[in-house]
């Protein structure tokens, strides 16, 4: 009878176990779930403890979008109209809406000259202006200079002024945010058809990748900067315009990058796998192969976009790039060299270029130096 009650016993322990096993997968499910799907890999997070270890990379990161964020709102920090005018119970904001002189009791119906010693005193006898920290735009120019522009660094102009009595300082703030924005515009767009072309060329190979790689051969033994200067002389300059005539040079750059890692990469097994199980060409380059490609292509993103703002600079200079009157680092060199007794101009317009420039090379060395395997599998 004993023997009996001991079989049932262990019977029922055996579907007990199961059963408790059973629940506490199904208790521990929904905390599993709950976790975030969208944590990093360990190879991304030993990659980003890389760069977050080399110090000057990574503070070189944040001074950089530090003073990228800070010239993203210029029109605060440098302009000639006040941010926030207080008048006669009714507020206004001169930086986004343009108001004429007889909205504040003026004669004119033309835009209101905060800077005009009537107007202003207009507006303080039922109110008060909120005025940016300079207060000067990139085109503003000073009337009041005690003597003949360029001209020296006064209370007013921290920085002097230029050959034509504009606010150094305004201008550097502007011309520093055109030429990151530029840069970086030019480095995505380049950036994104040299992916594209390089990763067809490499991923079908044969004629294609053999006639591509001929055409770009020819491409690039133009001489870039004379028909640069060409269709810059030929055509009315402009933002856009400039954009699209670098970009059809400088898409180059990453071509031979991708292609040498597609050609690399599409014979692994696990590509084999995806086209085995009926993947399209399109799903197996930019779903599978594409992500272990941009590890050596984003090594390349931070020099890509200094030479981009090199570029531009260097137009400037040279009188093909933006145009005139626009705020620019570059023009701002080129009346450096022309008024040598003007040191502030050219002194400032190098510190600056040298700054950004040499804050995105530190920038480009800790990405290299993180996505680099030896370290990173270390």
């Amino acid at each position: 009878m004993s023997c009996i009650i001991s079989l049932i016993q262990g019977s029922i322990l055996k579907v007990a176990v199961p059963n408790m096993d059973t629940a506490a997968t199904h208790n521990q499910a929904p905390s599993d779930s709950s976790k975030p799907s969208s944590r990093l890999s360990p190879i991304n997070a030993r990659r980003l403890h890389n760069f977050c270890t080399n110090r000057r990379g990574f503070w070189s990161l944040w001074i950089f979008l530090v003073m990228f964020v800070i010239s993203l709102f210029a029109e605060f920090i440098a302009n000639d109209k006040p941010f926030f005018v207080w008048y006669d119970g009714g507020a206004y904001m001169p930086i986004f809406t343009a108001y004429p002189e007889t909205e504040f009791g003026g004669e004119f119906l033309t835009e209101a000259d905060y800077r005009d010693p009537f107007v202003s005193d207009l507006i303080n006898e039922k109110g008060w202006m909120a005025w940016p920290i300079v207060r000067f735009s990139y085109d503003t120019v000073n009337l009041n200079l005690a003597g003949p522009a360029p001209y020296g660094l006064t209370s007013e102009n921290w920085l002097g002024t230029d050959d034509q009595g504009r606010d150094v300082l305004a201008r550097t703030i502007y011309g520093f945010r055109i030429s990151v924005i530029f840069g970086l515009m030019l480095t995505v767009l380049s950036s994104i058809i040299g992916i594209a072309i390089g990763a067809i060329q490499g991923y079908f190979g044969g004629w294609i990748d053999l006639i591509g790689q001929r055409l770009i051969e020819i491409w690039q033994s133009m001489p870039q900067l004379y028909l640069l200067i060409i269709l810059a002389s030929v055509f009315v300059p402009s933002f856009w315009l400039l954009l699209g005539l670098l970009l059809l040079f400088q898409w180059v750059n990453l071509v031979g990058v991708v292609r040498a890692e597609f050609l690399r990469t599409r014979n692994f097994d696990y590509v084999r796998a995806a086209r085995a199980l009926g993947a399209s060409d399109f799903v197996i380059m930019f779903r599978h192969i594409l992500p272990n490609a941009m590890v050596a292509t984003l090594t390349f993103v931070p020099f890509i976009l200094a030479g981009s703002v090199t570029i531009l600079t260097s137009l400037d200079f040279l009188g093909f790039g933006l145009p005139p009157g626009s705020p620019s680092l570059g023009e701002l060199l080129n009346q450096g060299k022309n008024n040598l007794h003007a040191p502030w101009l050219g002194i400032t317009a190098f510190l600056i270029l040298s700054v950004m420039l040499s804050l995105l090379v530190f920038i480009g060395e800790a990405v290299r130096d993180a996505f680099d395997p030896r370290k990173t599998f270390r």
